[in-house]
């Protein structure tokens, strides 16, 4: 009798259990309800751009000065095409301000935004932000729009409902659901990154389009895939409370203001945190301090580590640039530093990271790599500042060579190699070295003969048989 007793009171608690953890765990019945609800706010954006191109027919170019370059110039004429670009976006107010990923429209001339699958309108840039990748547009009309709404992304958790909805490859308003699998996802594709990671299906056309809770309120804004064929159930979402901030200066100012230390930073190892005495490695390592900085006006030194800024512990470097930048400019904070094994306090004022040196000095354009597939490299022009690097002759021409493939038939070279001549012709651009090449693999040697700058500025000859 005893036992039996037992017996029921274990089926008991197993049952209960599973009870519990069925509801815990239910699936929603259907997000049919909610995505009729969503989709109108949801809109598709096509956008055009003119691209030049500069398409040589020969497989050779005329030296300068030679009669044939101007009687056969028009051949080298600039050609102009029209680009298209497909995206996603979501309306936040009913006057029609539409906000997307900044790579959807970047270099547009004209945006064209879809609502509710037919209705088209064209649409102007308020602002965007290259940092976060957040762009703010308006729709060109006098219609009113139905608008969603912000949610609270910092009370996301690893496990809770998400669909996303959006626009890929073209199919227009399409629905995907799926949870949310990580946080604080840092992948590498913008300076300040904190994404939430989901597994509801995003691909190619998805960028820029709104990820919902259940309440169907907008945490995210979905911006990157992984992998370039399609979604493998891994995406990345821009965090909502991140991407407000951003909004609301687009917004009101056209552009970002983002607060600014000048100080390089670096991480605190453990081989630094015990030489340094700290009790672990925490706080963001002060590599340099940029002249006549907030940072330089306030005494902080290089070997200081800023262990909290403005009330908020810094446990890792990573976490001081998103504090800072989302901190007002102008502000004075409390920064508390660690120097010669003890803690100090610093109040700082805030500079403006956009109007800094050290920013402006960020945006200088790297120069254009290119890759040349017969070779199975990547180059770039020779620009006068390699020249004056490298002391190599003022009269020199070639390519840089910025990346070359395992299966390369020059493999044996080294990035930074500079070649300089291709079958005793001096190379002046990328167009030249590949129809020197294109017409060596269709003769019977398929073999060229180039001459480089090695590392050590030593000129080589070398020959190259080609498949």
């Amino acid at each position: 009798m005893k036992f039996k007793k037992i017996k029921v009171f274990l089926i008991a608690i197993l049952f209960t259990n599973f009870t519990f953890f069925v509801k815990a765990k239910s699936v929603p019945e259907s997000f049919a309800n909610l995505a009729e609800k969503l989709i109108p706010s949801v809109v598709n954006i096509s956008t055009t751009q003119t691209v030049v191109t500069n398409i040589n027919p020969f497989p050779f170019e005329f030296p300068p000065g030679s009669p044939f370059e101007d009687l056969f110039k028009e051949f080298g004429t600039p050609q102009e095409r029209k680009a298209s670009a497909l995206g996603s976006g979501f309306i936040i107010d009913s006057k029609g301000i539409v906000i997307t990923n900044n790579h959807v429209i970047k270099g547009a001339e004209d945006i064209i935004v879809r609502v509710d699958g037919n209705k088209e309108y064209k649409a102007k840039v308020i602002g965007a932000d290259p940092l976060s990748d957040v762009a703010v547009l308006q729709i060109e009309s006098q219609e009113k729009f139905i608008a969603v709404k912000f949610g609270n992304s910092d009370k996301a958790r690893i496990g809770d409902w998400v669909i996303a909805i959006g626009n890929p490859f073209g199919l227009g308003g399409t629905v995907t659901s799926g949870i949310i699998s990580a946080r604080n996802r840092d992948i590498g594709l913008s300076r300040y990154e904190d994404y939430i990671q989901t597994d509801a299906s995003i691909n190619v056309g998805n960028s820029g389009g709104p990820l919902f809770d259940m309440k169907g309120d907008v945490i995210g804004i979905n911006t990157a895939i992984l992998g370039q064929s399609g979604s493998i159930g891994i995406g990345f979402a821009i965090p909502s409370n991140s991407a407000k901030r951003v909004i609301d200066q687009l917004i009101k100012f056209g552009e970002t203001k983002r607060g600014w230390l000048g100080v390089r930073i670096q991480v605190v190892t453990k081989e630094i945190a015990d030489v340094e005495k700290l009790s672990k490695p925490r706080g963001a390592l002060v590599a340099s301090v940029a002249e006549d900085s907030p940072s330089d006006k306030a005494g902080i030194k290089a070997g200081d580590i800023i262990l909290e800024f403005n009330g908020v512990l810094i446990n890792e470097m990573k976490e001081l640039p998103k504090i800072v930048a989302q901190t007002e400019v102008g502000k004075t904070v409390n920064v508390k530093v660690w120097r010669n094994k003890k803690e100090i306090l610093k109040k700082i004022k805030l500079g403006r990271l956009e109007t800094s040196k050290d920013f402006q000095a960020k945006k200088v354009i790297e120069p254009k790599t290119i890759e040349v597939k017969s070779l199975k490299i990547e180059v770039r022009v020779l620009e006068k500042k390699d020249i004056e690097q490298r002391k190599l002759p003022q009269n020199t021409t070639g390519l840089v060579i910025t990346k070359i493939a395992t299966d390369s038939p020059i493999n044996y070279l080294n990035v930074n190699d500079i070649i300089v001549e291709a079958n005793k012709q001096s190379i002046r651009t990328i167009n030249q070295l590949e129809n020197i090449v294109s017409a060596a693999i269709k003769s019977k040697e398929k073999t060229i003969l180039i001459a480089i700058y090695n590392n050590q500025n030593q000129r080589r000859y070398i020959g190259v048989k080609l498949d």
